[in-house]
């Protein structure tokens, strides 16, 4: 399969783009580990995000799934694809991943695979966890860096943002690492894969709230809570004291539940401002 890909992009011109971040990987057998990392079964529809050649593709469709629903927006790779893969359970949209409406696929049984482009992993990652309930599971690919900020816990270096957001309403789990000479081209960092399992419960606070605390709260990082979400309230001591959170602390040292303290709060003083 590894020779047949390199024929797929000889032939169809599909000289990855460092404009769209293509990294393909051409190792089947690596191919099959993702998706085996799935856990993939009959009843699932998967949707894959920037399928390249038909890698990953063709994997997936190794599998029992019932559907495969793949989002590209190069040309260049929507030829290709159209002409080699053929499985009737494929469905090839020619969209732009970050401008695609998911709730929009009538399936409900759903499980994102993809390798990710670098420069849009975070961005898409951030809106999936949004309408998390609308999936049974995520296996993405991110630069390792971003992947243990995912997984970072409270009083480590990468915990951050995108830590606390994402463990609020996920368990994130790294697999394992990729090489960068599992890719051409080879980019200049390792690569991790991650897989996502929803939290199954209704969420606390608006989506939106728990992204306002967590920026405020780790935009200056160096800063202690009492300074830093003064960016959000000018009454952030009385904010602290309201959930019983030391003012000196900083944003690194909570929980994932002190920040759904503080989206709450911060709810109620502004229900109490009106």
């Amino acid at each position: 399969m590894m020779s047949s890909l390199k024929e797929i992009i000889q032939e169809y011109g599909l000289a990855p783009k460092k404009s769209l971040g293509q990294n393909f990987i051409l190792d089947f057998n690596l191919l099959r580990r993702i998706v085996k990392s799935a856990h993939l079964s009959k009843g699932d529809t998967v949707i894959e995000v920037g399928p390249g050649p038909g890698g990953l593709t063709s994997a997936i469709l190794e599998s029992d799934v019932d559907a495969l629903v793949s989002i590209e927006k190069d040309s260049r790779c929507i030829k290709a694809l159209k002409n080699t893969i053929l499985d009737p359970r494929f469905t090839l949209l020619e969209a732009d991943a970050l401008n695609f409406d998911y709730t929009s696929l009538p399936h409900t049984k759903l499980k994102i695979i993809a390798n990710l482009p670098y420069n849009i992993s975070t961005i898409l990652l951030v809106d999936w966890l949004k309408i998390i309930q609308r999936f049974e599971s995520l296996t993405l690919m991110f630069q390792k860096e971003v992947a243990q900020r995912i997984v970072a816990k409270p009083g480590s270096k990468d915990y951050g943002r995108l830590s606390v957001i994402t463990q609020w309403v996920c368990s994130p789990k790294v697999l394992f690492d990729l090489s960068p000479e599992a890719f051409t081209p080879s980019p200049k960092v390792f690569s991790s894969i991650v897989h996502f399992t929803p939290l199954r419960k209704s969420l606390e606070v608006p989506f939106e709230t728990m992204e306002l605390i967590t920026r405020s709260a780790f935009g200056t990082r160096r800063k202690m809570l009492r300074s830093s979400l003064k960016t959000l309230t000018l009454h952030a001591d009385k904010l602290l004291e309201m959930c019983g959170i030391d003012p000196t602390l900083r944003a690194e040292r909570l929980e994932v539940s002190d920040f759904i303290k503080l989206a709450q709060g911060y709810l109620k003083m502004n229900e109490n401002a009106q």
